[in-house]
């Protein structure tokens, strides 16, 4: 099991330019990141899943940014579900103004994906242990400092697409990953599968705040997501609040456009059935929480990542913008 030695240099020239925002934490100790000795010293092999998120809803409130666009030059796209081409011009035309919800990141929709995916790798981790005795490991589900899209291009499960989420063929980027750190040593899969992004740049294109500055580099500081979930500000910032496009927590456009979203299969696992009022989000009800309906409402859930003050700040804006 060799380490990720070039993928930590990358790592690195990215929190020097500043492009991890108030995620201090990502800064601290990058070998720890890189190397899974220091999280699990007796680790010998990782063993990375990716499980599928994806369900057929959708939101009360369309995006304009999946049909208001002009195509003057089709990209080609290598290989893929669909063509760029045929995938611009099409979708919904309605746009957020005069809704009383927000838009919630798909990826929240459900239970707690920390949970679900981390009670798999233990049920796994178990059955290891039931066949193999002196087997041991460790559950890493996103908590733990490992590079879990690093791991899981090494492990052949897909490949870092331009908006910097693993793409892979079966699911597009509509995955949770994990890893188990195994003190066993096992046959590698070391057939990585190469990058199929071709030429489209639809999710560079779709950005409304510019926040992927190049193919495969994302400033956190332009982007919705960090803005709505990791920021800690009392108030967001107005070249951020001005280009929501009614999202409240996180942001799907770079992965909704994606081509290789298009045609994912909905997901077998119950657990990320999305909750009631998780999909679009009662602006109106989260500025009447408390502290203790907060705790309830959000209880197994990925959205209390923001906490009650994010959340709030996060539909006054919208609110406001509305006014």
């Amino acid at each position: 099991m060799s380490g990720l030695s070039s993928e930590r240099e990358r790592l690195e020239e990215w929190l020097q330019r500043g492009y991890h925002g108030e995620m201090s934490w990502m800064a601290r100790d990058p070998e720890q990141r890189t190397d899974p000795h220091r999280i699990f010293p007796a680790a010998r092999s990782v063993v990375v899943v990716a499980l599928n998120y994806c369900t057929p809803h959708q939101h009360a409130v369309s995006t304009a940014y999946l049909s208001a666009r002009t195509v003057t030059e089709p990209r080609a796209v290598a290989t893929g579900p669909l063509a760029a081409a045929d995938f611009l011009g099409k979708g919904p035309v309605a746009t957020a103004r005069g809704s009383v919800t927000g838009k919630v990141s798909r990826y929240a929709w459900g239970d707690d994906y920390h949970e679900v995916v981390g009670d798999k790798l233990r049920e796994l981790l178990s059955w290891i242990k039931e066949q193999w005795p002196e087997a041991d490991g460790k559950v890493c589900v996103d908590i733990q400092a490992t590079m879990d899209k690093a791991w899981a291009v090494r492990a052949g499960l897909g490949w870092i697409g331009k908006h910097t989420n693993l793409i892979t063929q079966e699911y597009g980027s509509w995955v949770f990953i994990g890893e188990l750190l195994l003190n066993l040593e096992l046959e590698y899969d070391d057939a990585e599968i190469a990058d199929q992004c071709g030429r489209c740049t639809l999710c560079i294109d779709a950005c409304p705040t510019g926040a992927l500055v190049e193919p495969y580099v994302i400033d956190s500081n332009l982007c919705i997501s960090h803005a709505t979930i990791e920021s800690r500000a009392p108030e967001m910032r107005e070249d951020l609040a001005a280009h929501l496009e009614g999202w409240f927590y996180g942001c799907d456009i770079c992965q909704d456009v994606c081509p290789w979203n298009q045609a994912t299969p909905s997901t077998d696992e119950p657990r990320f059935e999305p909750r009631e009022g998780n999909v679009n989000a009662s602006l109106p009800e989260i500025l009447e929480l408390t502290p203790e309906t907060y705790a309830a409402r959000f209880r197994h859930s990925a959205m209390k990542r923001a906490k009650l003050s994010g959340l709030q700040r996060n539909a006054r804006t919208l609110q406001n913008r509305e006014q």
